[in-house]
């Protein structure tokens, strides 16, 4: 059985995902299975002659629980109990735990949020969103705020034709593009003073190999021009509303640009378009 993958820390970031993720599981009649990680307590005070306060590990425990399986049994009603949905509270590094989870499951995809609209959720969610698309290497689906699931029906494939043999997951593209009965677009982009040439007229082996291992599901090929990568993959995206963007983060240089704090804010608080990271 398929089965998707869903870390909370019961934010609105990470709320928003896992209704994205109820949608996709039931368009693809697929499982969910949902993950909170809680941490040993640590003690505090206010102030340097205040007595501590402290939470105990048990406490912890049983409020994860049960806000895990509350979050549960209102997906249960809200599906009508159409999908199965499971839930696992653990205690530990959410990234560790999370890779055991995968490694144990096998799932089609982790789904996660990303940046919130608050400076906390922004620092949380996003360095442990992150961190997961560097370290899990089952894909990971990045969920913007405020993106809900309507179908996915346009898939896009950022990709820079190099070693393509050797780094393109192939077959877990292709079973994506046919899950969704989807239209693959990849994507490449050029600075507009290097496009001498298109695509088309001088094909490079690497160009030819990766239109032969995606031959069946019927690949568009889109040249884009511009000196910013993320720029024009987005603006591309949005123009033709396109549903999902795979990427491989090869050594995560297009993935670190992608959450770094130097690319325009647009691109970080406002895109409205998932993002999946695929490992070579």
């Amino acid at each position: 059985m398929k089965t998707l993958v869903v870390p909370t820390d019961f934010s609105s970031v990470s709320v928003n995902a896992i209704n994205y993720a109820v949608d996709m599981a039931q368009a693809i009649n697929a499982g969910l299975m949902l993950l909170h990680v809680y941490n040993v307590p640590v003690s505090f005070t206010e102030a340097p002659v205040a007595p501590v306060t402290t939470i105990s590990l048990e406490e912890v425990k049983r409020s994860s629980e049960e806000r895990l399986e509350e979050l549960k049994k209102n997906l249960v009603i809200l599906t009508s109990g159409k999908i199965q949905i499971y839930s696992e509270s653990r205690l530990g590094d959410p990234i560790e735990e999370l890779e055991q989870i995968c490694k144990s499951l096998d799932p089609m995809a982790v789904i996660m949020g990303s940046h919130g609209t608050t400076g906390f959720e922004r620092m949380i969610m996003g360095s442990t969103t992150l961190t997961a698309i560097k370290h899990i290497k089952c894909p990971v689906i990045v969920i913007p705020p405020g993106t809900t699931y309507h179908g996915i029906k346009k898939i896009g494939l950022a990709c820079d034709f190099k070693n393509v043999v050797q780094s393109t997951p192939v077959e877990y593209i292709k079973n994506i593009v046919k899950e969704f009965g989807a239209d693959l677009y990849v994507l490449n982009v050029q600075d507009k003073e290097d496009a001498e040439t298109d695509w088309e007229e001088t094909p490079t082996m690497d160009t030819v190999y990766l239109d032969s291992m995606l031959e069946e599901v019927r690949p568009n090929y889109v040249q884009l021009t511009g000196k910013n990568v993320v720029d024009s993959i987005t603006s591309f995206a949005e123009k033709n509303n396109l549903d999902l963007v795979m990427m491989i983060p090869k050594k995560h240089r297009f993935i670190d640009s992608l959450f770094h704090k130097s690319q325009s804010r647009e691109l970080i608080t406002h895109a409205h378009i998932p993002i999946v990271s695929i490992h070579e």
